[in-house]
C-alpha cells in the first residue's frame, strides 16, 4: 500500500488534472508515479517538462534509457526499472539480454553503451566526483562535454522519480508488470 496518496483525475489538485488526463490519454492508464507526483502539481510539472528536455538531448533514445534504467536499478526503484524497460523493449526494440543486463547491473555487450552505463554509475555513486580515469574512459568511448552534462541531467530526472517512488512505496501498475525486473 502506498505511503503517499495516489491521486486520481478527480482527486488531484486542479493544476495537476490536465497533466493526468494527458498521461491517461497517451498511455491508456495513469502510471502510479504520476499519481504520486500529482500531490504536488509543481513536482509533476517538473517531471514532465524535464522529461521533455531530457528527450531532446544529443543522446539517442537508447542511450537515454541506458541512463534511466541504470539509475533506477542503482536507486532500487523497481517501478522505474519496469517503466523504462517497457520503453526500451516495446518502443526501442532493445533485446531482452541488454535490458536484463541493465536491470541487474551486468556489463553491456556494446562497448559504447557499457561506457555510458559505467559512467552513469560512477556519477551516481560518487555524486559527480568521478575519477580522471572514469572521465577519460567515457570520453574515449566517443562522448564529450555535452554528453557528460546530459548524463547528469538524466540522473537528476531519475532521482526525482526514483526517490518519489521509493518514498511512496508505489506498486508497479499492472500494465508495467511484464517489464519488471525478474
Amino acid at each position: 500500500m502506498a505511503r503517499v496518496t495516489l491521486q486520481t483525475i478527480d482527486s488531484a489538485p486542479a493544476e495537476a488534472k490536465p497533466r493526468l488526463e494527458a498521461a491517461e490519454k497517451a498511455n491508456g492508464f495513469i502510471p502510479n508515479l504520476l499519481r504520486v507526483l500529482a500531490n504536488s502539481p509543481q513536482a509533476l510539472q517538473t517531471y514532465q517538462e524535464v522529461g521533455k528536455i531530457n528527450g531532446a538531448t544529443s543522446l539517442s533514445p537508447t542511450e537515454i534509457e541506458v541512463i534511466q534504467i541504470t539509475a533506477a536499478t542503482d536507486n532500487g526503484c523497481d517501478f522505474c526499472v519496469a517503466g523504462h524497460s517497457k520503453i526500451a523493449k516495446a518502443k526501442l526494440r532493445l533485446d531482452d539480454e541488454t535490458v536484463a543486463n541493465l536491470q541487474h547491473k551486468r556489463p553491456l555487450g556494446d562497448a559504447k553503451l557499457k561506457a555510458l552505463q559505467d559512467f552513469t554509475l560512477a556519477v551516481i555513486t560518487r555524486r559527480g566526483k568521478v575519477s580522471d580515469a572514469e572521465l577519460t574512459a567515457f570520453r574515449q568511448a566517443g562522448y564529450g562535454d555535452q554528453q557528460i552534462l546530459e548524463v547528469i541531467l538524466g540522473v537528476s530526472l531519475a532521482t526525482l522519480c526514483n526517490y518519489a517512488n521509493n518514498l511512496a512505496g508505489v506498486e508497479i501498475n499492472a500494465e508495467l508488470q511484464p517489464f519488471a525486473k525478474k
